[in-house]
């Protein structure tokens, strides 16, 4: 009786422990962490804390059923991490581009137009949860994704070998 009580008490500070240690880590994240870059001139832009949650909640709710943790599960071979992004055509690695890119998919060449198969606010029959998206919507998802690579590194789009 007495073990199980004593493992009992361990596994309940064990679990306290690791809800508290999650939510300190979302609190600490500095200015240069949200620090992403915002149009292809090179400018930048620092997301607050309430952005970044609002991007978070949208994009868990509606983007990871196919990027979950920055994976892209219709085409492995992209990502949603800083060198995919970038080499894209026209590149996505900046807030106003990803925004773009969520209003008017292409493919990674840009050659094509892929509204008709990708999610996006213009077809909202074809992923209803876009429909309410607005600009300031888009823009925070968008932020959330650019931060990931800095936050979570190779366990951002790194496949199920990291995640």
């Amino acid at each position: 009786m007495l073990k199980r009580l004593i493992l009992l008490a361990a596994v309940t500070l064990f679990c306290v422990f690791q809800v508290n240690l999650g939510n300190a880590a979302a609190i600490e994240l500095d200015k240069e962490s949200r620090t992403v870059v915002l149009n292809p001139e090179g400018e930048s832009v620092v997301f607050s804390l309430e952005q970044i949650e609002k991007g978070e909640r949208l994009f868990n709710g509606t983007c990871s059923e196919c990027h979950n943790s920055g994976r892209t599960k219709t085409n492995p071979n992209v990502e949603l991490g800083f060198e995919d992004l970038n080499g894209a055509e026209p590149s996505r690695a900046n807030v106003l581009a990803m925004v773009d890119y969520l209003k008017n998919p292409t493919t990674y060449d840009g050659e094509r137009d892929l509204s008709e198969l990708h999610p996006n606010v213009n077809r909202v029959d074809l992923y209803p949860e876009m429909r309410n998206f607005d600009d300031e919507d888009l823009k925070n998802v968008s932020g959330y994704i650019l931060i990931q690579p800095k936050i979570r590194g190779i366990l951002w789009g790194g496949g199920k070998v990291y995640n």
